[in-house]
């Protein structure tokens, strides 16, 4: 029995969707879901100008479509798979394999989870084929660039080590040939995400990292192990990142670069697309994020959670009389005693209930936490250039930007 047949006898969503087998010495095998997607050309260009790693490397692109696919997006697929077929001809030679298939229209339920979670079960699949366990299947979506060293660095990094999986650094173009006004949504909402980063980093949540779908990468026994990628028809990524995160090996790979597109899109309900889309349709100048405030309550409240070790109710009910009002009604509601009685139940160290700790309070409890005391009025959201300035100084940052575009290259700075 091979390292994954267990996982794909139950778990995958389709049958094989090639025939034959990987080279041998194919150590990356690249995926990525396609709907409706006219410029995928930009990032198959940008993947064959990549510096060539010391390994085979195989790019699979899963043409598909939802229920509710319109006659036009489907055209766009039957001309995009003709681009492919073409490419590939022409490309005969490169040293990455190409190789597409078109799912044609999906029943109702279909979504990017399904999509992605058919093509990573597909690269699964053919390192199995070969016996390669440690291979690495890349997550990366249908408009983006990355930098050449994006495929030396995965092998280097990633596939010659003993991490087990990774979020790769991204940037969003900030300049091109689309509107003013999305380059400027665009730099609010990444300077969003790169200050809820940080912020997290700031309260002491143990496992922090970014979680895009167009920037992942994961070795394939790992994937198998943590029950394969989402279904969820929006944040998939992050739900799949959820559980591959406590299980260790994971990291931040900040050497190379992917370049994701600041489109405006619908397709799916969270995400860049739909962000940059609420900004310009609501006219808004300013994206209004978390407060710091919110996450300063929780640096506190993580910096103690190693005193509920051994504590018995009356003890925790003394050291959270002093809690913030809004974080202990959203604990109250979430039965955090009894999570902390099971828990210390369960482990036999303080280092150990710790990390079951922040097991059950993950980075999905936290987007809970932060959604509810602001919805609650406990705090209010301000414009993301003020949170993210007051979170520089919160964390011992000096330096200073005039704006928005200044402040991001700050964060970028920081995580590079």
């Amino acid at each position: 029995m091979d390292f994954a047949s267990r996982y794909l006898a139950a778990k995958a969503i389709s049958t094989p969707l090639f025939e034959g087998i990987p080279e041998k010495d194919t150590a990356i095998i690249i995926i990525i879901p396609a709907f409706d997607e006219a410029g995928i050309i930009i990032t198959l260009n940008s993947l064959l100008n990549c510096a060539k790693p010391p390994c085979s490397v195989e790019l699979i692109v899963l043409l598909n479509a939802p229920g509710h696919a319109s006659s036009a997006q489907l055209e766009q697929n039957d001309r995009t798979g003709r681009e492919l077929y073409e490419r590939e001809r022409e490309n005969s030679n490169s040293f990455i394999r190409l190789l597409w298939h078109d799912t044609g229209r999906m029943p109702p339920g279909w979504g990017v989870g399904m999509a992605r979670k058919m093509a990573m079960d597909e690269a699964l699949r053919r390192f199995s084929s070969i016996d390669k366990p440690e291979g690495v299947i890349v997550s990366l979506d249908a408009d983006c660039t990355v930098s050449s060293a994006y495929l030396v660095e995965l092998y280097e990094r990633l596939y010659k080590t003993n991490h087990q999986a990774c979020s790769v650094y991204f940037e969003h173009p900030l300049e091109g040939d689309m509107p003013a006004d999305v380059y400027k949504a665009i730099i609010q909402y990444e300077l969003h995400l790169r200050y809820y980063y940080r912020s997290l980093k700031y309260t002491g949540y143990p496992w922090v990292f970014h979680t895009l779908g167009s920037a992942i990468a994961v070795k394939a026994a790992h994937y198998a192990r943590a029950g394969g990628m989402s279904k969820r028809t929006g944040a998939e990524d992050f739900y799949f990142i959820q559980k591959l995160v406590p299980a260790g090996g994971y990291f931040y790979l900040n050497t190379t670069v992917v370049k994701p597109s600041p489109r405006v899109s619908l397709r799916v309900p969270f995400g860049t697309g739909p962000a940059i889309n609420s900004m310009l349709a609501g006219k808004q100048d300013d994206y209004m994020s978390y407060n710091p405030a919110a996450f300063s309550v929780l640096q506190q409240f993580f910096d103690g959670v190693k005193d509920y070790y051994s504590q018995d109710i009356s003890s925790v009910n003394e050291l959270s009389s002093g809690f913030n009002p809004g974080l202990l009604e959203f604990l109250k509601i979430n039965s955090w005693q009894d999570k902390l009685r099971v828990i210390g139940d369960n482990t036999s160290s303080q280092e150990s209930f710790v990390k079951r700790f922040f097991t059950w309070f993950n980075m999905f409890r936290i987007v809970k936490y932060l959604n509810f005391v602001h919805a609650q009025g406990y705090h209010e959201r301000v414009p993301v250039t003020e949170a993210a300035t007051a979170m520089l100084r919160l964390s011992g940052v000096k330096q200073e930007a005039q704006d928005a575009k200044e402040l991001l290259t700050i964060y970028r700075q920081l995580e590079r």
